[in-house]
């Protein structure tokens, strides 16, 4: 397959829509990276490689003039993870893991021009957590900067136009077996649990810095049981590449699922990733068999009537099959939750878009 090839497919998996990025005051181009915070970096990039068939593309550490933390920079389609492990105790990476254990500390975006973003977000409200400023080294130059989001969770954006590195300058190319097939091809979207009241503040935060527009929205009975319940809203960039759910709590009988995380993990943060695979019942075979574990799903989500309308059938190939058969969703999203050993509540999404 053709990197034009798989960009078309991956934008089909996605929902990506024609848009026309060059008059937006804040461009973005797509996902750069997500940046993950982890107490053992070296055994969480071989979870990943092991586990979801990522690959090995860059490190730095110690041995490339890296004293504050390592890092791998682990590659499955067009999905960049980059985990990173402190060595100096005074690290800020240190200081996060301190603050929430294991989980995304950055959400990178890829823009075309950082300082048009910068301007636009600085007059918009937005804290500059990082000026733009250029790195370089012996394969071009890269220009970046940091905005603040929900929590300690921060925006690097990234212009990578004049580089040609395996990542970053200060990373060395670094690659290794490729274990497995990988388990997913394109990242769809990225979650964000805040506390009570803060959504709209957060959503109104999307559309006003980065341009982005309302997607979709759950409210009231959308996402609720009798005991907990919770309130959504979608953001997205203008070609849908980029999007955002926004999470609150929602008053119930008991606490929330978000109260839960917002508690154990000390405050707002990433809460999941939906990441798309082209096979979603093949994908969760094959890790099942790696050893992956999947989220049980009860009875009544197949019994229950108004759920059942609620999902509709499920289609896989050209033929509809019994959902409890093979224990995927359909609608326009079937997915399934897998559990992590990471001491952070994180979750991936298993996405196949109808």
């Amino acid at each position: 397959m053709t990197v034009t090839q798989e960009h078309l497919d991956t934008d089909t998996l996605t929902g990506v829509v024609a848009h026309d990025i060059s008059d937006d005051p804040f461009p973005v181009s797509g996902w750069d990276a997500l940046v993950w915070a982890s107490g053992n970096a070296t055994q969480s990039a071989q979870y990943f490689q092991l586990a979801f068939g990522m690959r090995l593309e860059a490190y730095s550490g110690p041995e490339t003039g890296n004293r504050d933390h390592h890092a791998y920079v682990l590659r499955a389609g067009s999905v960049r993870f980059v985990i990173k492990g402190a060595v100096s105790p005074e690290s800020p990476v240190a200081d996060h893991h301190r603050r929430h254990g294991d989980g995304v500390l950055d959400v990178a975006l890829e823009v075309p021009d950082v300082d048009k973003c910068v301007a636009h977000a600085r007059a918009a409200g937005a804290q500059i957590v990082t000026e733009p400023h250029d790195s370089t080294d012996s394969h071009g130059t890269v220009r970046t900067a940091a905005i603040k989001a929900y929590g300690d969770t921060t925006h690097t954006l990234v212009d990578r136009s004049r580089y040609h590195g395996p990542y970053l300058p200060g990373y060395v190319a670094r690659g290794g077996a490729v274990h497995e097939t990988p388990a997913f091809v394109a990242l769809d979207h990225v979650v964000g649990n805040v506390e009570l009241g803060a959504m709209d503040e957060w959503v109104a935060f999307y559309h006003r810095v980065m341009g982005f527009t309302n997607l979709a929205e759950f409210i009231g009975d959308d996402i609720a049981t009798e005991y907990s319940a919770l309130m959504s809203k979608v953001v997205a960039s203008g070609d849908h590449r980029v999007k955002f759910p926004l999470n609150e709590p929602a008053v119930g009988k008991r606490k929330s699922q978000i109260d839960e995380y917002l508690e154990f993990y000390g405050g707002p943060g990433v809460q999941h990733l939906a990441l798309a695979t082209p096979d979603i019942c093949e994908t969760v075979d094959a890790l099942r068999e790696r050893g992956v574990e999947f989220l049980a799903t009860p009875d009544s989500y197949y019994t229950d009537t108004v759920l059942r309308q609620r999902i509709g059938e499920v289609l896989v190939g050209a033929h509809h099959v019994d959902a409890r058969e093979v224990e995927c969703l359909s609608r326009q999203v079937r997915q399934r939750l897998t559990r992590f050993d990471l001491r952070a509540p994180l979750a991936q999404d298993r996405l196949e878009i109808s």
